[in-house]
């Protein structure tokens, strides 16, 4: 078998930033495919399960219901390697197209207080697993990235 694109992104030298993973032809339009990469892999620590659950909640609530961009999404959810998540929106689409709409996810993440959209037993499947204040500590950390990002960090390294 042929290796898949993201496993051809050399991951050793991926920084923290927003990517375009892939672009894909769906009928009339297109799926563009975000790698929103929150920590470099293979050299900082991984994202902790309790994070990840928690952004996913906060992450898919906010960009599911944003006046603009909610009609768009498709999918938010986790890598498994937990050093980012993907983010599928309809379109064809550039990171910096998405950059603002990820700078304000990240804004209400990291300022996020109450109750996690969804976490109870009767909701999600695991909702013991999930922590507000570290997860607000991982997203403010990813914003600063977000409202100061470089060129290098929205296209893939060559």
């Amino acid at each position: 078998m042929e290796k898949i694109t993201s496993f051809t992104v050399n991951h050793l030298d991926l920084l923290p930033g927003v990517y375009v993973s892939r672009i894909d032809p769906v009928g009339d339009t297109f799926v563009t495919t975000f790698d929103i990469r929150m920590t470099a892999p293979n050299r900082e620590p991984v994202l902790n399960t309790a994070e990840v659950h928690t952004i996913e909640h906060l992450g898919a609530t906010f960009l599911r219901n944003h006046p603009v961009w909610g009609p768009r999404v498709l999918y938010f959810g986790p890598m498994g390697c937990r050093t980012g998540f993907y983010l599928l929106l309809t379109g064809r689409l550039s990171s910096e197209d998405v950059l603002p709409l990820l700078t304000e996810c990240w804004a209400f993440m990291k300022d996020y207080e109450g109750d996690v959209p969804g976490q109870a037993a009767r909701d999600c499947g695991n909702y013991l697993d999930m922590n507000l204040p570290l997860t607000r500590i991982v997203c403010a950390r990813y914003h600063d990235v977000l409202t100061h990002i470089t060129p290098d960090r929205l296209t893939y390294p060559e």
